[in-house]
């Protein structure tokens, strides 16, 4: 499972969704990335996979940060978001 989260201006909640294949989780963290780069669409909306009528709206200028990370099973085999020295 992997995980695309993205930080918004005044918010101290991420909003993240889940992506089960690695390839369409890196397909919707570029499309995001591109959208920050051009500021177009001004408005994103994302989706849940498992829930299909679950769905997000946010505007693109709102967000300050995106970040794409694998979520791994098990308390103590979970890989921490962000950057840290720590693998």
């Amino acid at each position: 499972m992997y995980v695309i989260e993205l930080a918004l201006r005044m918010s101290p909640v991420p909003i993240s969704v889940q992506r089960k294949e690695q390839a369409d989780a890196e397909s919707l963290y570029q499309q995001i990335r591109q959208a920050l780069e051009q500021g177009q669409p001004r408005m994103l909306e994302l989706t849940c996979e498992k829930m299909e009528d679950k769905k997000v709206t946010m505007l693109i200028s709102e967000v300050l940060a995106v970040q794409l990370y694998e979520k791994t099973a098990g308390a103590g085999g979970s890989k921490r978001p962000g950057f840290s020295f720590d693998s």
